[in-house]
């Protein structure tokens, strides 16, 4: 069954609305670069209404829920995710181009899964007690943050929306989200199931719109906001920091990645080219995990090489609901050109395209990239050192541990890595001295949601999974009783 696009309003304290001015923008598919539905335009007063009901619904029904009755909700939530699991990963694959096989089983799965973890993680969560001697019993008592800002990115939208909504919800917050811009649909439609689920009203507030100048801005200058939390560009980030400083709001952030794969020579090849092609060209490389940098030990580049590029020419790029599509559409028309825009700085900058840097013959409507293999760039240059999140990677030989761990590292980039080595010792020194948050040997994106999950230098702030969103969604307080 094929479900049709939805326009979107926003979601505000319990209520589907339009903009108060009644403005709208065009909804596109990236397939077919056409229009599909509009999206309500919000700003600062639509911001400020979702605030204001975020704020109410602080003292009311969902401070008074038990944690038993909030345990319910929250899992309710993931439940009904998963009963309209085919129309969710149809309007993803519509919003975002990727393939809807992805949609079905890794966006639309993991959103839900992500509510009945937390649900569960919260029934489990204590706090901290000491006994000083005879003097004193110490302990701390866990409360909610407040106001909580979401602003989620557009290459897995639901997926990590419901990463930060679920632990948000479960801590006792309330939240208002700002979903990206070019994908609208499925966010709001997690409004109603919040709200079929038991969420009161104003404790789950959407609003459409913008960055700058509009309700990204607005939501995060917004005073009655405690926190915020983002997942996105790196310097986004560094505008939210700046707004978020006049009020001191707490931070949370993962960020941009430039990543690399460390390929040793004692690697198994075949169990390496079948990861890397997931790693390099899934979601069509619009992944921050994404392994754009690949370093291979001299004595198996030339065989690396072969059998990837091999493997790479026959991932079919196209229609995202053809079941046998490997690679989707790229976001937008803007995307698709900062994307071959790199493309064509490998080339100036003194690379050799072995695969890909094109549009697929064909394919002449929406913004389809052939998945890209660049060598013979130096590692200063900028399409090695700059994130492009795309289907697009280099290929870069190295010959001892020393010399690939120093280029892993050169950058100010620090999201994660991957190792493949089955040599034991190996892997836990190299894997020790990588500057990233996620080191994985053997194997890409293989995930714990205990796990710490973040980034170092500029890919981010803080850590997300487990107890560690708990501590950033919620306040501590120690309470010390004399005997």
């Amino acid at each position: 069954m094929s479900y049709k696009a939805i326009d979107c309003l926003h979601f505000i304290d319990g209520q589907y609305a339009a903009s108060q001015n009644g403005k709208t923008f065009d909804n596109v598919n990236p397939a077919t670069g056409k229009v599909i539905g509009t999206v309500a335009e919000g700003g600062k007063e639509e911001i400020d209404l979702a605030v204001a009901a975020a704020k109410r619904a602080l003292n009311g029904p969902w401070k008074k829920m038990t944690t038993h009755d909030r345990i319910a909700v929250i899992r309710r939530i993931g439940d009904l995710i998963l009963e309209r699991k085919d129309e969710l990963a149809h309007l993803e694959t519509l919003d975002t181009g990727k393939p809807l096989w992805l949609s079905s089983s890794i966006d639309i799965p993991r959103s839900g899964y992500n509510f009945q973890f937390f649900a569960d993680y919260l029934r489990s969560l204590g706090t901290e007690s000491y006994q000083q001697d005879d003097v004193a019993i110490h302990y701390a008592i866990r409360r909610p943050v407040g106001v909580v800002g979401l602003i989620n990115p557009w290459n897995l939208p639901l997926l990590l929306l419901t990463w930060k909504l679920a632990p948000c919800l479960a801590a006792g917050n309330t939240t208002v989200l700002k979903p990206a811009e070019l994908t609208p649909m499925t966010a709001t439609i997690l409004g109603q199931i919040c709200k079929d689920a038991g969420v009161p009203d104003g404790v789950v507030n959407i609003v459409h719109g913008f960055g700058p100048n509009s309700a990204g801005a607005a939501l995060t200058e917004h005073p009655d906001v405690n926190a915020i939390s983002f997942t996105g560009e790196t310097t986004t980030g560094k505008i939210i920091m700046q707004a978020a400083s006049k009020t001191l709001k707490r931070l949370s952030y993962e960020l941009g990645g430039k990543n690399p794969n460390l390929i040793f020579a004692d690697a198994d090849l075949d169990e390496v080219i079948e990861t890397t092609l997931k790693s390099s060209f899934v979601n069509q490389g619009e992944v921050c995990l994404c392994g754009s940098r690949i370093y291979v030990q001299r004595p198996v580049y030339e065989a690396f090489l072969d059998k990837f590029v091999t493997k790479t020419k026959e991932l079919k790029v196209g229609d995202p609901f053809d079941p046998k599509t490997k690679v989707g559409a790229l976001i937008g028309e803007e995307h698709f050109g900062r994307v071959t825009s790199y493309i064509q700085l490998a080339l100036e900058e003194g690379g050799t395209i072995l695969t890909g840097g094109k549009r697929p013959e064909g394919l002449d409507e929406g913004y389809f990239l052939e998945p890209t293999i660049i060598v013979g760039l130096d590692r200063n240059c900028r399409v090695v050192q700059e994130e492009i999140f795309g289907p697009v990677v280099t290929v870069i030989p190295f010959d001892t541990e020393e010399e690939v761990i120093e280029q892993a590292n050169d950058t100010h980039y620090g999201l994660s890595a991957s190792i493949w080595t089955n040599d034991l010792r190996r892997a836990h020194r190299v894997a020790g001295q990588i500057e990233a948050g996620i080191v994985w040997v053997n194997t890409w994106f293989l995930r714990d949601l205990r796990t710490p999950f973040g980034g170092m230098k500029q890919s981010g702030i803080g850590r997300e999974g487990g107890m560690h969103s708990f501590e950033f969604y919620s306040e501590l307080t120690n309470i010390t009783i004399k005997l």
